[in-house]
């Protein structure tokens, strides 16, 4: 288990600080499951998978997707976890902020050009 945590952090992008921070423990625990000097209690694993949206039998045996299926909220969740963890000038915070104050016209005309680009079929672009 102890190599999936650590894929697991490295695949969220996140430190061992940052990693710890999110299940509110030690750094120095997480790095003692990463290197299996300790095991993590089964209440841990159980935050891991919670904070974190991970997939129980992919962390603890390796079966399956490292992450549960996500529904909109799931990954919105997701998302502003590693926002809270990045440097707030990274260009997923600059971005979400913007799109933060955008106003009804423009989410509009966002959405008009998302829509446009979905229906471009790659012979039409070149």
């Amino acid at each position: 288990m102890n190599e999936r945590i650590k894929q697991l952090r490295k695949e969220l992008g996140l430190t061992q600080q940052q990693f710890a921070d999110g299940l509110k423990i030690a750094r120095g625990n997480i790095a003692a499951y990463e290197v299996g000097k300790n095991a993590p209690s089964d209440a841990v694993i159980s935050l891991i998978c919670r904070e974190f949206n991970v997939n129980e039998a992919w962390l603890r045996d390796g079966s399956g997707d490292m992450f549960r299926s996500n529904d909109r909220y799931s990954d919105i969740a997701r998302l502003t976890t590693q926002l809270l963890n990045e440097e707030s000038d990274s260009f997923k915070n600059r971005f979400i902020s913007m799109l933060a104050r955008l106003n009804s016209d423009e989410w509009e005309f966002l959405e008009k050009c998302a829509l446009e680009l979905c229906s471009v079929s790659p012979e039409k672009t070149g």
